[in-house]
């Protein structure tokens, strides 16, 4: 779809009278830009790849991207809109061009002759019958630019339409591979919920045998109840939230949301290179700047056209036909007919409208320039939040894999204390709420790097595949 819309794109505008306006360098945030991401000194080379979500080697992972890409409503409402914008780009170039009509009539009338005085009863009249064919040109002649200048505006709005379909595509990508990896996750979570619910009620069940035979104080048989309960509610929770990130999924595919999406077990402990460039690249790079900076060369447009209408306008006419009481005689040359005019029109008064139409259309294009270099900004921000949040995760994930471990150490050692009668079962029911925890944690924050890497892509305008020595800035 996405390759169709562009050829179109590409097709119509080459075959419009007027060329796209040129990007306004002028519009470009007047901030110094460093000579790379302060969050990633080193920028790498990498070569720009479509289906960046491949480097995952996920097939459940790519089947969701491209079943969400194929079905996805709201992309289709893009691709839509993106049509109707390629539309408006020929009814706009048409006003440059002759408007040609052709017109066959018929006319019949009857007509009294009153105060003739003609013999006879009642009113003389005549009866006639008329038949007309006639083919009409009109065309104005653009001296100011007025129609040139708005079908440029129609170019530029039409390729900021494809810009933001492709920016609707990337991110419909990137909030898909979000919602398989939140699958992933819940159903890691779910499983270990299980384990931790099933150590738990095998522990509860030791407990309250040695409390039945008098070896264990009550205590220790609610500290158990307690853990085994709180445990099988996570498991309704983690279910619960399963359920949810399945249905979140199916909706972005465009399934009726069954919560019966498959997905991987685990979730991916490897993230694919993404090389980061340098920061100007950016903004040919990303789509959403792309469509924010046609939006403003269609608000410059938009200025000259309202301009333009403040001079007069010069039309031309002609038309040509035949006119007879006979239908037979449309085609004989001796009833031709024609005529041809010149018309000049210069507005004197109009209330003050066109002028406050030009200075409408400027503080538009001032709105405009404001919100590309915001636009602008926030992009590089993007950027920098995702390459700075990754070293960060990179360690929170070692420092909490090394916390599961140690918690699941401290665990089977406190059980192993008491089976002995070496400590009490309060070390015990600690340690399983720790070691449970620790490893939720740990899962928690592998999925907060996967986020973290999409978000990245998505800040970077889509995904890079990596070709190995670093550019020097």
């Amino acid at each position: 779809m996405t390759h169709r819309l562009t050829t179109l794109v590409a097709l119509l505008v080459a075959g419009c009278s007027s060329s796209p306006p040129p990007r306004d360098a002028a519009a470009i945030p007047s901030i110094e830009l460093p000579p790379h991401f302060l969050a990633a000194p080193t920028a790498v080379a990498g070569e720009l790849t479509a289906d960046w979500w491949r480097a995952f080697g996920d097939p459940e992972l790519d089947a969701a991207i491209q079943g969400a890409l194929a079905e996805n409503r709201d992309l289709q409402a893009s691709a839509a809109r993106l049509e109707a914008a390629l539309a408006n780009t020929t009814i706009a170039g048409a006003a440059a061009l002759p408007q040609v009509d052709a017109g066959l009539d018929a006319a019949r009338a009857r007509r009294l002759f009153l105060g003739f005085p003609f013999g006879g009863g009642g009113v003389p009249s005549s009866t006639t019958t008329t038949f007309g064919a006639a083919l009409n040109v009109r065309w104005e002649l653009d001296l100011w630019g007025r129609v040139r200048s708005g079908e440029q505006a129609a170019i530029a709005e039409a390729e900021a339409a494809a810009n933001r379909h492709d920016a609707a595509r990337l991110s419909l990508a990137g909030q898909t591979a979000k919602a398989y990896f939140a699958t992933v996750e819940a159903r890691q979570q779910l499983a270990l919920a299980i384990a931790s619910a099933a150590s738990m009620r095998s522990t509860a069940d030791d407990v309250r045998d040695r409390y039945r035979r008098g070896l264990r104080p009550a205590l220790d048989a609610h500290l158990a109840e307690t853990n085994l309960a709180n445990a099988e509610a996570s498991v309704a929770l983690r279910s619960e939230q399963l359920q949810r990130a399945r249905r979140q999924l199916e909706l972005l595919c465009g399934r009726y949301p069954a919560a019966t999406a498959s997905s991987a077990a685990v979730l991916p402990d490897q993230l694919p290179t993404v090389p980061t460039r340098l920061p100007a690249e950016l903004l040919q790079r990303r789509p959403d700047l792309a469509a924010a900076e046609r939006t403003l060369a269609a608000a410059g447009c938009r200025v000259e056209a309202a301009r333009a209408a403040l001079y007069p306008r010069l039309s031309l006419s002609a038309s040509a036909g035949t006119n007879s009481t006979e239908f037979e005689d449309l085609v004989d040359e001796d009833f031709r007919v024609f005529s041809l005019g010149a018309n000049l029109l210069q507005p004197l008064f109009a209330g003050g409208a066109l002028r406050a139409d030009v200075a409408q259309q400027q503080a538009r294009q001032r709105a405009a320039i404001t919100d590309y270099q915001q636009a602008v900004l926030v992009a590089f921000a993007e950027v920098e939040n995702a390459l700075g949040a990754a070293g960060e995760l990179d360690q929170r994930r070692l420092d909490l894999g090394r916390a599961a471990r140690s918690a699941a150490a401290a665990r089977d050692l406190a059980r192993e204390r008491w089976q002995q009668g070496l400590t009490d079962f309060l070390a015990v029911a600690d340690g399983q709420r720790q070691a449970f925890t620790a490893e939720a944690n740990r899962i928690a924050v592998a999925r907060q790097r996967l986020d973290n890497h999409i978000d990245l892509v998505l800040a970077l305008g889509g995904g890079y595949a990596a070709t190995g020595t670093a550019d020097q800035p």
